[in-house]
């Protein structure tokens, strides 16, 4: 308990945040990472969670604490557990409400750096609470599945802790997934520290609280199925109980999956457009294809009927009901169409499921996202990722829909009999690994130059507003581009972002067709995209003191486009050392892996532990 516990407390940096709406001016906003000041009440309120959380469970591993006893043998004698040990429902339970928790944490979080930008301190941004508790009720669910079971209740996958207590393979999974992600606070105030606030998605230490928290569905899945065969083993059966929860289980791998796609969903990536297709033929391969094979016949329509629901009312709450910025949403309904047919001819071969279901999300599934995000996208898929992204969602959908058949054989207790399945895990991670590689790597055009024409210039309610016409110096894009669009954002709250896509006069003149905001706080630009090209032109840009950067007017000159990053995240400190960012995004990268690692040996720890006498009626429809 006690490695746990310091790590908790280490948490702490970044993480609580506030109740105050930011304020509109920029240049008041610190441009690096927390003060101590912030930082210590941040530790302090983290050690208080931690003090409980270590209070409650060796209480109740020494006998002084009756209370979760009691709530055990209540759990376990309710009719609506269908089979499942309470050691095990109830973290589920706890850990799900704390993963939607910090779901809403994290969209919130998201809409407000790009509506309002950076935040103003530590204790500013009232998103960093869910997200904070939230993770820190994942990791603390695990210590639960890891404290509650007595000795002789823990199934053979179980791992030996100390003389008398032996805690599930998937409660030290859930434990370790919630950690990773809590370590990400801590991390970030030192990212922020070296290279200066990159407020973005893909921030690495940002990629570490998603990852977290997405994967620690894997650790759920098999804790599930721990406390399934714990429930056999005293003669309960599962029932629709277990079914439905093992259906939101998997609709919870598909939320958080595709919470690596947020950039696009609000429509300010900042990496290439062939990443979307690939990140959700990925996530929906792998979370459907586990679906359909773990749950049972239409446990993929389930999943995503509860991805709907909850990504759906995420949306809701944080646009319309909390007054920020609306998140498209993927649908994933064609993809859970794709895998429940292909299943009906090979349910009894999982790893062929999961191949052909690749394929044919990334195909067929390409088709109808890419009609989907033509009506529900503020950057529609255009003919300039046509080829690469069907290329890019096929091979990564495949390589997604391996690794979900082999997770099933692992919780069908299958997997000993796959030949050389280190190899095939190992491969399918290197095809997704080397598809994201090659979405997120881009080029600038060369000396590439605009001039902007004002045609109509007026102040408004709501500040300066300004059209204009666009000359290049020559064409830009070359056939169809990705996007060639004015974005304009960190403009104040839910009416903080203006996306307009620029129309074409002749192929080296476009122009508005609509004004754009061109004072205040906004960062206004010309954002290029087409084929590798990824590069922007500031239209308008504040002054900002704590960068020591100067305004830039809307002025009829001409002016360069330069690496995108730059224009969108002026907070990058990008006199740091190459050496230094490759060493740090390494200790990222090491802390990914042996999350991935960890969570591939329980799944093979619990595939290979002896079988309960019982376990040809463990379950159904779990397999089916």
């Amino acid at each position: 308990m006690l490695p746990i516990a310091m790590l908790h407390i280490s948490v702490l940096h970044q993480s609580v945040q506030a109740i105050s709406i930011l304020p509109a001016v920029v240049e008041d906003r610190p441009a690096g990472a927390a003060s101590l000041d912030q930082v210590a009440i941040a530790s302090g309120m983290a050690l208080a969670l931690t003090i409980v959380l270590a209070v409650v469970v060796l209480g109740h591993r020494s006998g002084r604490l009756k209370a979760l006893d009691r709530l055990l043998t209540r759990v376990d004698r309710s009719p609506w557990m269908g089979g499942i040990a309470a050691w095990a429902s109830i973290p589920l339970m706890v850990a799900m409400v704390s993963l939607i928790t910090a779901l809403i944490g994290m969209y919130w979080d998201i809409a407000l750096h790009i509506g309002v930008g950076r935040d103003e301190g530590p204790l500013a941004n009232p998103a960093h609470y869910p997200i904070l508790f939230g993770l820190f009720g994942i990791s603390a669910a695990g210590v639960l599945a890891c404290a509650l079971p007595r000795q002789d209740e823990v199934g053979p996958s179980g791992v030996r802790l100390a003389p008398g207590w032996r805690a599930p393979a998937g409660g030290l999974l859930l434990t370790g997934a919630g950690t990773y992600a809590l370590l990400g606070f801590p991390l970030d105030d030192v990212w922020h520290r070296i290279f200066g606030q990159d407020v973005t998605l893909w921030g690495p230490t940002h990629l570490m609280l998603i990852g977290g928290a997405g994967l620690s569905l894997v650790a759920m899945a098999v804790l599930l199925e721990e406390g399934r065969t714990a429930g056999v083993r005293s003669g309960r059966l599962a029932g629709w109980t277990s079914y439905l929860l093992g259906g939101f289980l998997v609709g919870g791998l598909l939320i958080g999956t595709s919470v690596f796609q947020a950039e696009f969903d609000f429509g300010v990536p900042q990496f290439r457009l062939v990443l979307q297709p690939l990140l959700i033929a990925v996530a929906a391969a792998f979370s459907l294809v586990v679906a359909r094979l773990w749950v049972g016949r239409g446990g993929a329509l389930v999943a995503v009927a509860f991805y709907l629901a909850v990504r759906g009312g995420v949306s809701i709450l944080v646009g319309p009901v909390l007054g920020e910025l609306w998140a498209a949403v993927p649908l994933y309904v064609v993809e859970a169409l794709i895998v429940e047919l292909v299943a009906l001819r090979w349910a009894h071969r999982p790893l062929r499921v999961g191949v052909v279901s690749g394929v044919l999300i990334g195909t067929v599934g390409f088709a109808a996202e890419y009609a989907w995000t033509q009506a529900a996208f503020r950057l529609p898929w255009t003919s300039d990722i046509l080829v690469e992204g069907v290329l890019l969602a096929t091979l990564g959908g495949t390589a997604a829909g391996l690794l979900a058949g082999m997770m099933v054989l692992g919780l069908r207790r299958e997997l000993p009999t796959l030949p050389r399945p280190r190899l095939l895990f190992a491969g399918a991670l290197l095809v997704i690994a080397g598809c994201v590689t090659n979405g997120v790597i881009a080029t600038e055009p060369t000396e590439l130059t605009a001039t902007a024409t004002v045609t109509s210039d007026e102040q408004t309610a709501d500040g300066r507003q300004v059209e204009a016409e666009f000359r290049f110096d020559r064409e830009p894009a070359d056939g169809d581009p990705a996007w060639v669009t004015v974005t304009a954002w960190q403009g104040g709250g839910g009416d903080g972002l203006h996306v307009q896509h620029l129309e074409e006069v002749s192929p080296d003149v476009w122009r508005t067709t609509e004004p754009f905001p061109a004072d205040g706080t906004w960062k206004t630009m010309i954002r290029l995209h087409d084929g590798r090209d990824l590069s922007a032109m500031p239209l308008y840009l504040p002054e900002d003191s704590a960068l020591d950067e100067p305004e830039i007017p809307v002025a009829e000159e001409a002016r360069a486009f330069d690496e995108e990053k730059l224009v969108l995240q002026r907070e990058l400190d990008d006199d740091v050392p190459g050496w230094l960012w490759l060493a740090a995004g390494s200790v990222v990268l090491l802390c990914s892996l042996l999350l991935v690692l960890g969570l591939g040996w329980g799944v093979s720890r619990y595939a290979r532990a002896p079988r309960p006498g019982v376990d040809a009626d463990r379950g159904a429809p779990v397999g089916v």
